[in-house]
């Protein structure tokens, strides 16, 4: 009888993918408080809108969220601490922010994750800028001068020794910042429609920002019924180092700066 064809394809793991698998596997051991929120960003829209149609560009919406999170950490450093070798809290007066932006690799869609230096003291232009900057040329983004060969050879030890070595970055505050900054922000709604929130497994941050789908609903404004545009925020924090009540108060700021439209020029 003719061998039969297999109906399934084998195909070899990448091996990039273990930094994926590493980097949940270390998030686990954190304990973290998610928050589901949503936010109304109708007035944002509505000036990134009115300013791309004044000018021809608009703000990144990503850039604006970055700009909002500096300055609600900025009014309380602890939302970025990390604890040292020692159990002491490190404060950094600089909020870097490692976000997910997407560019093109080798002919395909490739997330890459950029680190935006000292976002609580620069201007949501600024942010913008080089927001745009990497994704027109990903060069100009660090993640990518990094040597591929010393990375590829470290993702080829024994899991117990890559795990030791985050061991010690985690716990070298100044390292950590270095290398993979103090927040996180990743925007995974521009890649699909309606509303919705997303899960994370784990974070190495202190604070990690999910932002999901933006849905129409109504709401009560000013004690007339319209229809609005919220979204859906999944907020993740550590539990050793932040509480509750400080997490709420924080959300809140960061919700207030959202749908104020902080930073984004009024429309003429």
């Amino acid at each position: 009888m003719p061998a039969q064809k297999p109906d399934f394809e084998i195909k070899q793991f990448p091996l990039s993918r273990r930094l994926i698998v590493d980097s949940a596997r270390q998030g686990k051991r954190k304990h973290t408080i998610v928050g589901l929120v949503e936010a109304d960003v109708t007035e944002a829209r509505r000036l990134i809108q009115a300013q791309k149609e004044a000018t021809g560009e608009s703000i990144s919406f990503t850039a604006f969220i970055v700009f909002c999170l500096g300055k609600a950490i900025d009014q309380n450093k602890y939302f970025h601490a990390r604890r040292d070798f020692w159990g002491r809290l490190v404060l950094f007066e600089e909020v870097d922010c490692t976000t997910m932006i997407e560019i093109e690799f080798e002919g395909q869609k490739f997330p890459l994750a950029h680190i935006i230096r000292a976002i609580n003291k620069r201007s949501l232009q600024e942010i913008h800028d080089e927001i745009r900057a990497v994704q027109a040329d990903p060069e100009a983004s660090g993640s990518l001068q990094r040597p591929q060969k010393l990375i590829g050879a470290f993702l080829l030890l024994p899991t117990f020794i890559r795990d030791l070595f985050y061991g010690i970055i985690q716990r070298s505050p100044r390292l950590f910042k270095q290398q993979v900054g103090t927040v996180m922000v990743t925007a995974v709604g521009m890649f699909g429609q309606g509303g919705g929130w997303g899960i994370t497994p784990g974070s190495f941050y202190t604070t990690n920002i999910l932002l999901g789908g933006i849905v129409q609903k109504p709401a009560v404004i000013d004690g007339q019924i319209a229809v609005r545009e919220f979204l859906n925020i999944t907020i993740g924090l550590d539990h050793d180092i932040i509480d509750g009540a400080p997490g709420a108060r924080f959300t809140q700021r960061f919700k207030e700066l959202i749908e104020g439209a902080h930073g984004l020029p009024e429309s003429e």
